[in-house]
């Protein structure tokens, strides 16, 4: 709620400035109970809950209830008095409770979906510009551990034409904390054109790249203050990637080539060691 307060309008606001403000409470109350409390219908709520991510009342009400109860300060704000100490400790804070979140966020249909698309992929092509291609490039990078071709490189139009090349027997990971980069579209679009499965990596789940993927991660982060580009987003990305990557691994290892492959691999890099 807090990373997509800002896309929210009319009574979408009005419900979650309820919760956020009685954040206990509002965990243990059911649809029509937060209804009315908010005065709005339970049809809003429903349609409140689907547009940050969630398929039910139900599944929105038992993940929030996993982190309604810890600290009120979810996400401390860093005013310019901190002492380094307490900068630190906000920024660990911080983290933490976004990867919490994120973890809360994680669907197990969405995992097994995930590892099918991937395990089966002919090409596996990472997206991302700014800050979101240090996680594409570290996917890319931990994906070469395994039976899968990744492939990723910094540059737009480079990006585009793997996209261009791409069809539905490969694979793509978007990575875009907003969901609402023109490159990053442009990317997706073309994808769509060519029926490559694809699987977002954002912080908005109902934004443009989301309506346009066929599975949706999202990475949940905080906009505070000195932070315009969420660094905990960042950090819920990797660990997203690196779920998938520990998951697609472990598929791989169960056969003869994969376990080769990583004991190839890692072979490769001692020899690389003094």
């Amino acid at each position: 709620m807090k990373a997509n307060y800002q896309h929210l309008t009319g009574a979408d606001k009005k419900i979650a400035d309820f919760i956020l403000a009685n954040p206990a409470p509002a965990s243990e109350m059911t649809i029509q109970d937060l209804a009315e409390n908010v005065k709005v219908s339970t049809a809003t709520v429903s349609r409140f809950v689907k547009r940050i991510g969630w398929h039910s009342f139900r599944e929105f009400s038992l993940g929030f209830g996993g982190i309604a109860n810890q600290t009120d300060d979810f996400f401390s704000e860093i005013e310019e008095g901190d002492a380094p100490a307490v900068v630190v400790d906000k920024v660990f804070q911080g983290a933490d409770n976004a990867l919490d979140a994120t973890r809360a966020l994680l669907k197990e249909k969405d995992l097994s979906a995930a590892i099918t698309l991937l395990t089966k992929a002919r090409t596996l092509s990472f997206f991302g510009f700014g800050g979101s291609s240090v996680a594409a490039l570290d996917g890319y990078h931990k994906f070469l551990r395994t039976t899968t071709h990744p492939q990723f490189h910094p540059d737009v139009d480079i990006q585009l034409m793997q996209a261009v090349k791409m069809d539905e027997q490969d694979v793509a990971i978007l990575v875009s904390h907003s969901g609402r980069n023109h490159d990053t579209l442009m990317i997706a679009d073309q994808l769509r054109a060519n029926h490559v499965p694809m699987i977002a990596i954002t912080s908005y789940p109902a934004s443009p790249l989301a309506k346009k993927s066929t599975l949706v991660f999202q990475s949940v982060a905080e906009e505070v203050n000195y932070r315009s580009e969420s660094m905990s987003s960042l950090i819920a990305q990797l660990t997203i990637i690196d779920s998938l990557f520990t998951l697609v691994g472990a598929q791989g290892a169960k056969t003869k080539t994969g376990e080769g492959l990583l004991q190839d691999v890692r072979h490769a890099m001692e020899t690389s060691r003094e």
